[in-house]
């Protein structure tokens, strides 16, 4: 028993740690997703040159989603029209270059591994695309879009395919301020909190037990923490590979990052580990039902290729500048609640969550909410080949149909 509650005390610890970054960056990610459209995001990314790799980086960076969500939003984005490319940078940026992931490293381990992810991500995202220019062959490609306008259920394509944003003339901060834009804030605040849950929690469980059961002996062992250079070379090697079978995505691995962290793994190691929140057992297998079994297999060797290459970089350049932390101050947080800058920060953000939820509650969203797994859309509804929808026509989704009519009854 006793070890049960040491577990769950270090699981509430990380949690109140992060809460209030969590909504920060919920919150932020809600009001730029309030007014950008879907169908302009994919129109934008129709081809995969160095300019459009970096606006789908900031545009993923701007549409913070859960893993599972962003996965499938970049099926979406390539049967609308996206470059399979621009929708794979999307969808690495959209859960590894977002605000709430950089604060919550900084809270948990430091600012240098918010550095490094930022740092890191840009790379793999370079790396991908030479990786996808000299390898990915039109055979495999022609296969892969075939297989994807089947429309084959993965997970959250309800999410996915939901456009809460508002439409209209006016500014970005009149749009916003309006009533319709306070209720799409809050709309797509609490989906984005509902998508990222399970894997948030499960994480926290899952570091929380192992800092508490599995000694860092172990760790030690594994991550070669004796032998510092074996220890470099073998990080970002195994640290995807403990990612796959953790079945810990998005930001839930963070808490689990600060583990192997204490326990050893390099520096280069754990953000090879984050980045691969998008190669873990259960969304490999999503790959294959949206792009058929061979492009699964060459997006699984590429992404971890890129993984690996990124982890590497960002040891060797940190390395050389002196900003890797001493893994001898590494701690996981277990000293519980106390009256300090993260409580007040807690209770001003769990105000203003409380304000997005009840208007969320009072303006349809619960029936928003039970769409949330939904199904994929139809090969019309996806756009690819609509001209309505490459000519910037009205969008087609019964979701967002459905979503106007609850904003108009602010």
């Amino acid at each position: 028993m006793h070890a049960i509650v040491h577990a769950l005390t270090i699981t509430g610890s990380m949690t109140w740690q992060i809460t209030w970054a969590l909504i920060l960056g919920f919150a932020l990610s809600a009001v730029v997703q309030a007014v950008v459209r879907k169908s302009t995001v994919a129109r934008v990314l129709g081809d995969g040159r160095p300019r459009t790799l970096a606006i789908a980086s900031l545009l993923g960076a701007a549409s913070s989603s859960c893993s599972y969500a962003a996965v499938a939003l970049a099926r979406s984005l390539f049967r609308k029209g996206a470059d399979f490319t621009a929708a794979m940078a999307f969808e690495i940026a959209s859960t590894n270059l977002v605000v709430e992931l950089g604060v919550i490293l900084a809270l948990l381990m430091g600012w240098q591994f918010t550095l490094a992810e930022f740092t890191g991500g840009p790379i793999m995202i370079v790396v991908l695309a030479l990786l996808f220019r000299l390898f990915l062959r039109d055979r495999l490609l022609r296969q892969a879009r075939e297989q994807a306008e089947r429309g084959v259920a993965g997970s959250m394509e309800g999410h996915a395919a939901m456009d809460m944003s508002v439409g209209g003339d006016g500014s970005f901060l009149r749009r916003l301020l309006s009533g319709r834009g306070f209720t799409s804030v809050s709309h797509v605040f609490v989906m984005e909190w509902a998508a990222i849950l399970r894997d948030l929690v499960v994480g926290l469980l899952v570091a929380g037990a192992i800092a508490a059961w599995v000694p860092d002996s172990f760790w030690h062992g594994f991550f070669f923490a004796g032998h510092p250079a074996l220890a470099r070379l073998w990080g970002p090697l195994v640290g995807p590979l403990v990612a796959v079978v953790s079945f810990v995505c998005s930001i839930g691995n963070v808490p689990l990052a600060v583990v192997l962290w204490q326990g050893g793994i390099s520096f280069g190691g754990v953000v090879a580990f984050i980045f691969a929140d998008l190669l873990i057992a259960p969304i490999l297998s999503i790959y294959r039902k949206y792009y058929g079994l061979r492009m699964a297999a060459f997006l699984a060797a590429t992404f971890y290729a890129a993984m690996v290459v990124a982890g590497y970089v960002v040891e060797l350049v940190f390395g050389g500048l002196g900003l890797i932390p001493s893994q001898s101050t590494a701690k996981v947080p277990d000293q519980g609640v106390s009256w300090d800058y993260t409580t007040y920060l807690n209770i001003a953000f769990l105000l203003l969550a409380a304000v997005l939820a009840i208007r969320f509650l009072r303006t349809g969203g619960m029936m928003m909410l039970k769409m949330m797994g939904g199904e994929p859309e139809s090969a019309s509804e996806s756009g690819a080949t609509s001209a309505a929808e490459s000519a910037g026509g009205t969008e087609a989704h019964d979701h967002h149909r459905h979503h106007d009519h609850h904003q108009d009854r602010r």
